[in-house]
């Protein structure tokens, strides 16, 4: 994980500088919003979204120091499996206080939980901890600056269709702010496993972002939810690293049919990514 910590030294070590590069941050932040808006409205009226949907989005610019696009981002939504990530944390708490041990059968299991979003090495891991109560307390009461719309009240039931498990959009962006920053239990660790390869809707398969981009993330999907959680360190041409957040979430009031649904809103996902992707590349001289 040198990389990381690398990453994340280049990025603070910009300064103001490199803040002040390109249009005002005001407009910069206006601009993207309006993007988002407009993607948005036209899938609407185009009947791709329909409006008893509800739409999260979020972008965190790390090198701004700010959060340049929030939309929903406090409404508390089901996670779905973006709780993984949270598990890992409550996990990872026990083992710096002595009270678990990272051994290879637990390394397993989260790299299945992580990379592979298995449920059952989840809830083997939740049960480990205590159970969904334990977990959701154990997070509230040592990290209540992160945790502040989500809660943790069940196992992933069979098939993976929970919906009683809730966060914001904004608890996913203050955890990914405190992992990326080096100040979680273990966070060198927990961002390897949320680095290995996956089916991300945030990076895999949006054209306009390059291979050269870092990803950290976690996907989300019931029959009422599509989502991804994750952060990009992208490459500029000078070869530092431009990291930012963006969390897209797009929930149902009534479970759909099939697998259409989640395949088509993970494509309008994609799009945000790549809208974002183009902002961020004419904002910081990104390849």
């Amino acid at each position: 994980m040198e990389s990381t910590r690398r990453d994340f030294c280049r990025v603070f070590g910009l300064g103001l500088a490199s803040a002040m590069v390109g249009i005002p941050d005001t407009a910069y932040a206006s601009s993207l919003e309006s993007k988002i808006e407009s993607c948005l409205s036209e899938k609407i009226d185009g009947g791709k979204l329909t409006r008893h949907e509800t739409i999260a989005f979020l972008v965190h610019d790390y090198v701004a120091g700010k959060t340049i696009v929030s939309r929903n981002a406090h409404v508390p939504m089901q996670t779905a499996s973006m709780v993984k990530p949270f598990v890992a944390l409550a996990y990872f708490h026990g083992v710096r206080n002595g009270l678990y041990r990272y051994t290879a059968v637990n390394m397993k299991r989260l790299m299945w939980m992580l990379r592979d979003s298995c449920n059952h090495s989840t809830n083997l891991i939740m049960r480990s901890l205590g159970g969904p109560d334990e977990v959701h307390h154990l997070l509230i009461d040592n990290y209540p600056h992160i945790f502040k719309q989500m809660s943790i009240v069940e196992y992933i039931p069979k098939g993976g269709k929970t919906y009683k498990n809730m966060a914001s959009a904004d608890d996913y962006n203050r955890f990914l702010q405190e992992l990326w920053a080096q100040r979680l239990p273990y966070s060198d660790k927990i961002l390897r496993y949320m680095h290995l390869p996956n089916n991300d809707r945030i990076y895999k398969r949006v054209k306009s972002i390059p291979k050269e981009t870092l990803v950290y993330d976690k996907s989300g999907t019931t029959g009422m939810l599509c989502g991804n959680m994750g952060l990009l360190s992208a490459k500029g041409k000078d070869g530092k690293r431009y990291p930012y957040n963006i969390i897209g979430i797009i929930q149902r009031d009534r479970r759909a049919d099939g697998v259409c649904w989640q395949y088509s809103r993970g494509w309008i996902i994609r799009e945000l990514s790549g809208i974002v992707y183009e902002h961020m590349k004419k904002k910081y001289g990104l390849i």
